[in-house]
């Protein structure tokens, strides 16, 4: 039953309701996975500073470590990329901090920008399955008059059904294009803290015991 009215809804919409579907699906697909990849445990796991202290401290670096930092998480490939270069100045971990970041920061937009491109396509769709159903409704008038009115139900469901589907679509799509935009933005804001007490450690411009206890007021 509930298909089948699905069905006849698409039909009564004509041909423009062929892409609001697909991008209904697509920014579906896109929110589900922007929620699994975009966890903050994923992205910017606990104590991974605190773990790297530990290793410099009892003499651990080595390029082992390292490597399965860079594969843990992102924010373990922005803090490995500075590790690589830990013997040499301040500038030159930032700098290849940053170069790592840019790529990760790449990897945490991934998708967002055909989110955001949905969110504002579906309501001109809309607008323009509602300009083509008054056409035809017009074409009806001028052809055989206002008197039968079933004759301009098509138009008019035409129009109405598609403005409805862009709206639908479009709505939720730029809550969630909003939504997952901040969160990118904390987990950067976060990487970036990370990255800069790590740096700051391990070049003696923050005493470990400071870090720790930063650590368990958060």
């Amino acid at each position: 039953m509930g298909g089948g009215c699905v069905f006849e809804l698409v039909k009564a919409g004509g041909w423009v309701m062929v892409p609001l579907l697909l991008c209904s699906v697509a920014a579906m697909a896109i929110i589900a996975e922007r929620f699994w990849a975009l966890r903050k445990q994923r992205i910017c796991p606990r104590n991974l500073v605190e773990q790297i202290w530990q290793w410099a401290k009892a003499g651990q670096m080595d390029v082992m470590r390292i490597s399965g930092l860079r594969g843990s998480s992102p924010l373990g490939r922005v803090l490995a990329a500075g590790l690589m270069n830990r013997h040499y100045s301040r500038e030159v971990m930032k700098e290849s901090i940053e170069e790592a970041g840019r790529h990760v920061v790449l990897e945490l937009e991934r998708y967002l920008n055909t989110l955001g491109t949905i969110a504002s396509i579906t309501p001109l769709l809309g607008l323009l399955g509602t300009v083509l159903g008054m056409i035809k409704v017009f074409t009806v008038i001028s052809t055989v008059g206002v008197g039968n009115p079933s004759d301009l139900a098509g138009g008019l469901s035409e129009a109405l059904i598609t403005t409805a589907a862009g709206l639908t679509v479009a709505i939720p799509s730029l809550m969630f294009y909003r939504y997952f935009q901040r969160r990118v933005d904390e987990l950067v804001a976060t990487m970036e803290q990370e990255a800069l007490k790590m740096v700051e450690i391990l070049h003696g411009e923050r005493p470990p015991e400071a870090r720790a206890a930063a650590s368990s007021a958060g």
